[in-house]
């Protein structure tokens, strides 16, 4: 499991790297609890102040891949290319298995991105697929490598999307934009995949890592509470209305300005200096 997960930190970040080159990086069950377990210890962790969410060889994530898996064989396997499931797997299934597996299954994943309480950059360096691509677009932040791109599998295999993808696409690009991408499964290069706004910036593939090495250092140094407050408004806000959302904005502000780091922010203004602030 180890080797199918490389964790490691450097300095302040956080680096979660999918490492099944050999299979495109299709997510595993073992693999998604990992991922979700490190993203749940980085929100409580005070030494952990961002995350860099990557993979090796030629794809960032083909999808998923449950086979050896409890749920082996199910239909969260189908945005990996050839992982739908069998018609014995159907034969044995009762309503409500899919509902809940995706629910506990690939939602969960979307969602511990989504609620991480640390930033979260996507250094996507090749191919992402299904989930693969929800789990980009999850991110806060996406850098993908030029020969990078996304590709809204689920149609090709006959299904729904899932992993939220019905969520974030429509927030992040407009509904007609995300129905093109879902109803035809085209792939998306890097290039125009930035143009529509789901990608901050793509750069070459020997860039990649030391772009999102800067990227989160530069994450890692600054308020890491008024950064979370921040996330959490952002993301809200396409769900609620302009006297809710007005409201979480001012409730967020009274609580961050118990932070030390507001703190040193206002003091560093006053006395015309950089801030440093710690995290906390």
């Amino acid at each position: 499991m180890s080797a199918a997960v490389l964790h490691r930190m450097e300095g302040a970040v956080s680096w979660i790297t999918l490492n099944r080159p050999e299979a495109m990086n299709a997510v595993t069950w073992d693999q998604r609890e990992r991922i979700i377990a490190l993203l749940a210890e980085a929100s409580s962790d005070p030494a952990v102040r961002a995350l860099v969410l990557t993979a090796t060889g030629k794809g960032f994530c083909a999808g998923a891949d449950l086979r050896g898996g409890p749920s082996a064989g199910s239909a969260d396997a189908a945005g990996s290319a050839g992982s739908a499931g069998s018609a014995d797997s159907a034969r044995d299934r009762i309503a409500g298995d899919v509902s809940r597996m995706i629910r506990l299954g690939a939602q969960r994943l979307i969602a511990a991105v989504l609620d991480c309480e640390k930033p979260v950059i996507a250094a996507v360096n090749g191919t992402a697929a299904g989930i693969g691509a929800h789990l980009a677009f999850a991110c806060d932040l996406v850098l993908a490598a030029e020969g990078a791109r996304f590709i809204e599998v689920f149609v090709r295999r006959g299904l729904v999307p899932d992993g939220g993808g019905a969520y974030l696409l429509p927030r992040l690009v407009g509904p007609q934009r995300a129905k093109e991408l879902m109803f035809f499964g085209d792939a998306l290069p890097a290039a125009e995949a930035a143009r529509l706004g789901l990608v901050n910036r793509v750069v070459a593939a020997s860039d990649l890592e030391k772009t999102a090495r800067a990227w989160s250092e530069r994450l890692a140094t600054g308020p890491t509470r008024a950064l979370a407050l921040t996330k959490q408004l952002v993301n809200a806000s396409l769900d609620v209305d302009r006297t809710t959302a007005f409201a979480a904005e001012a409730t967020a502000q009274e609580l961050n300005m118990t932070t030390r780091d507001a703190n040193e922010g206002v003091a560093s203004f006053v006395q015309r200096r950089p801030p440093e602030f710690e995290g906390r």
